[in-house]
């Protein structure tokens, strides 16, 4: 018999986390004192509780521009390399602790010059909180390998310069590269240099695309760009109906998108929050499941959408009905789309992920 589905048994199973914002999983007890160390005064409240309500009300107002402007109070605690390892620690420990054994973080390098740090310190002090939250993670019996993703904001001009620090870091647990930012008139061809670089340099990248706009930014991210994956990408379900005889039929870049097995970097709760998604049950998930797009699972920002791994497969348990293959066919298509040499993605699929799963089918 499986073991239920429970949100402490779905904890306990291996994750894998491809889309997660470094300044969107700061605990608020964090914020506070980062906030005080720093003289950051900005704060709408100080109490621990209060601040965690507000970053979740805040969030959730049906626009990516309202959601974005949240961080500025993160961001704004993070201008220094002490502030910057703490928070890199921290979160290599909590998604540990939620069962992540294999996580992509991203962050803005760009965002935290403001106290002085070049972009280079800012870099290595997240790279050395990751190894920091690293080891007490394994310590603590909830090992995990956390790896960083180098962000260029969309309506800025440092892409290129962004990009060539991901080379520059990429033997040293930087996974690739990626643009983020408000998607509406900041198309991703404006960043074409250094999409270019980074397939001339052989290095990873994934596009924020297909969330606030529409099939356009997606097919640009692809076509355009090259994006080996989407950050986001709800909105390829705008190129699938569904006939009378209940059968979906794909149009042409969402039939691309499924047979390239181009991987959907999705995140529900944030989608609901942000307005690409109504509610779980609608969201775009379901269909591209059951058409077996290759679909991952993610938290976006932990702080701001009150989320986990565990909370987001919870959810999508509740509303599709999903079971232990259904958890455990996310995160096979999550591990298999990582920025990660072959054999290790191999190693921890057959090592890690199968066996845990099979335990929890079996048991």
């Amino acid at each position: 018999m499986p073991i239920p589905l429970t949100p402490d048994t779905i904890r306990s199973a291996p994750k894998v986390l491809l889309h997660d914002h470094l300044d969107g999983g700061l605990r608020p007890s964090t914020v506070i004192e980062l906030a005080e160390q720093v003289g950051y005064t900005d704060l709408p409240t100080t109490d621990v509780a209060e601040l965690t309500r507000w970053f979740v009300g805040s969030a959730d107002s049906g626009s990516l521009e309202r959601y974005l402007e949240t961080f500025a109070h993160t961001v704004g605690v993070m201008q220094t390399r002490e502030g910057l390892f703490r928070v890199a620690s921290e979160c290599a420990q909590d998604l540990g602790a939620d069962g992540v054994v294999y996580a992509e973080v991203r962050f803005a390098p760009e965002l935290h010059v403001e106290g002085g740090l070049s972009l280079d310190e800012v870099v290595r002090a997240v790279l050395d909180g990751f190894a920091d939250g690293r080891a007490i993670a394994t310590k603590a019996g909830t090992p995990i390998r956390v790896r960083a993703l180098l962000t260029a904001m969309r309506h800025a001009a440092r892409s290129r310069e962004i990009a060539e620090l991901a080379v520059m870091f990429r033997d040293e647990e930087v996974a690739g590269f990626d643009i983020a930012g408000a998607e509406a008139g900041f198309p991703p061809t404006r960043h074409l240099d250094a999409f270019e670089y980074l397939r001339r340099e052989n290095a990873h990248f994934t596009i924020h695309a297909g969330e606030a706009f529409g099939l356009p930014s997606i097919w640009e991210a692809l076509q355009w760009c090259g994006a080996d994956r989407l950050g986001h990408g709800v909105r390829i379900v705008d190129d699938i109906t569904v006939g009378s005889d209940g059968e979906a039929r794909l149009g042409r870049l969402a039939e691309y998108v499924r047979d390239k097995r181009i991987p959907l970097e999705m995140a529900p709760t944030s989608n609901i929050q942000t307005g690409a998604a109504e509610d779980y049950l609608t969201h775009p998930i379901g269909v591209l499941t059951d058409l077996k797009f290759r679909v991952t699972v993610n938290t976006d920002n932990r702080l701001m959408s009150g989320c986990s791994m565990t909370s987001e497969m919870v959810a999508l348990v509740d509303a599709f009905g999903y079971d232990w293959a259904d958890l455990r066919w996310f995160t096979v298509n999550a591990m298999k789309s990582a920025f990660l040499p072959f054999d290790q993605r191999l190693e921890i699929i057959e090592g890690t992920i199968k066996p845990a799963y099979e335990r929890l089918i079996t048991s």
